[in-house]
């Protein structure tokens, strides 16, 4: 029955057949071939446009061909031009499909530059090797051992909060002042400090002699960055998330930072943990904003330190707090790939995983770093030559305490430096010692080299706990949907 039907079928559909394809597939039986299994062409193929290339025409492996089939015989392009049969049956078996699909006449290598690849579907291109090599030198020696980032790119209003604080005037002179005082610390303090990020403000203020302040930090042996983005701002569509402005002339910006001397960038997003967030448009846009930063400062040569920073608003425990934090580590370094970034001259700048700040459950250091060094171990690459830990608003004590346990751990592999990079848990015992009074200068130093020695030794797992006494205390210093 099925061999009377079909061939009736095929009759039957015989216009359709013609009209709508340019290719009859004879795997269907009839009275001439009960079991035919050739290609019948009854139409000519469409040509593709001249200015379309195949997704297949870049190979990473074979170099581009001469001797390529004509466009005209698409698909059907047979070897030594068969001769076609009374019904356009092809008397040789048809090429393999991929051997007849045209290749492009140029190809990555025909550019010359060997910095450029070539994948199935796209051009990729990474720094030249030399700018490759600054950039790995660089971030290796921001995350040497025993050494971390002071984070004292606080903004105007940011700033004027924390003078607040000490009943100090927020003032552009006010503000010179005490970043003067951070910057003209003892030399001694490059031992445990290997970079400080800058604001825009600080990075052209000058001294009391006229020095400028990026250059006394230089004369110290510490590399300046600065702070790129401009603030959060919200994400529309979302349920209270954000995203982070400032891409538009980032790359004239990054260029002009380099030629004034700094060497690294930090650039920050926020994401918050709800009932619903952070969302998958949320995680997606953020990890997308942090990958065209990182590429645009490493093609203008800044490494760029890439926060994501998941914040302790809310009531989730540790667990929940885990299983986002790992979350957005996958969006941010997803992202960072599909933009190609040089990752060995990358730095990330995560939030240690801790519980809500309203989560009636207390955890300790150990849980803390188990939960920490798990979440990093799947989630970041090897290649990234560090990690510098946010405070987040802890204490200066809690945020020390949480990085010697950190290095401490022995809950997962760790291959990068796990430093710090902290601003008020570096800074709030200064402020406090300072209190605005040009005769406190001193004191205030002190406190720096305090604070900056026990961090250093917390990198390297060496800090012992409760051995550090700030002006500051065990105060906390977290702040409610935190910006700056």
């Amino acid at each position: 029955m099925f061999i009377d039907v079909v061939p009736r079928l095929i009759e039957m559909d015989k216009v359709s057949l013609r009209r709508n394809s340019p290719f009859s597939i004879a795997c269907l039986p009839s009275h001439e071939h009960p079991y035919p299994s050739r290609v019948f062409p009854l139409a000519k193929p469409r040509q593709r446009p001249r200015d379309t290339v195949s997704p297949l025409a870049f190979s990473p492996i074979s170099p581009p061909s001469s001797n390529r089939a004509p466009e005209s015989e698409g698909l059907c392009a047979c070897a030594d031009g068969a001769k076609r049969g009374d019904e356009g049956r092809l008397k040789e078996r048809p090429r393999d499909i991929a051997a007849a699909i045209p290749r492009s006449a140029h190809s990555v290598a025909s550019h010359g530059h060997s910095h450029i690849r070539s994948t199935m579907t796209t051009y990729f291109s990474y720094p030249e090797p030399a700018l490759r090599e600054e950039l790995r030198r660089i971030a290796n020696a921001i995350v040497a051992p025993g050494k971390g980032i002071l984070a004292a790119d606080e903004s105007v209003s940011t700033m004027g909060k924390r003078l607040a604080d000490i009943n100090v005037e927020n003032t552009e002179e006010n503000r010179r002042k005490y970043r003067q005082l951070l910057f003209t610390a003892d030399k001694t303090v490059a031992e445990n400090i290997s970079g400080v990020i800058l604001f825009h403000e600080t990075l052209y203020q000058k001294a009391d002699d006229g020095t400028p302040l990026v250059n006394l930090i230089k004369e110290r042996g510490i590399i300046p960055g600065i702070k790129v983005d401009k603030g959060v701002v919200p994400l529309m569509g979302s349920e209270g998330e954000s995203t982070t402005q400032g891409l538009d002339d980032l790359s004239q910006r990054c260029a002009q930072y380099k030629k004034d001397g700094c060497d690294f960038a930090k650039w920050r997003c926020v994401l918050k943990i709800g009932k619903n967030t952070p969302s998958y448009q949320g995680m997606l846009e953020n990890a997308n904003v942090l990958a065209r930063y990182a590429s645009i400062c490493q093609m203008n040569g800044l490494v760029p330190i890439v926060e994501p920073e998941v914040l302790p608003d809310g009531d989730h425990d540790l667990d929940r707090a885990q299983k986002v934090t790992e979350t957005v580590l996958a969006f941010v370094y997803k992202a960072l790939n599909d933009h190609h970034v040089y990752l060995e001259g990358t730095l990330l700048k995560p939030n240690m995983v801790t519980a809500g700040q309203s989560c009636p459950k207390k955890y300790t250091p150990q849980e803390v770093a188990k939960a920490t060094v798990v979440a990093l171990s799947r989630t970041m690459p090897a290649a990234v030559p560090g990690v510098t830990f946010l405070s987040g608003g802890q204490s200066e004590e809690e945020a020390s305490v949480h990085l010697d346990a950190i290095n401490k751990s022995t809950d997962a592999k760790k291959p990068w430096a796990l430093t710090f990079s902290y601003g008020r848990a570096l800074q709030a015992s200064v402020l406090r010692a300072w209190g605005g009074k040009d005769e406190n200068v001193k004191a205030g130093q002190e406190q720096l080299m305090m604070r900056a020695k026990a961090n250093g030794n917390a990198s390297l797992g060496k800090y012992e706990w409760g051995s550090c006494k700030g002006f500051a205390g065990d105060a906390g210093l977290f702040i409610k949907d935190h910006a700056y």
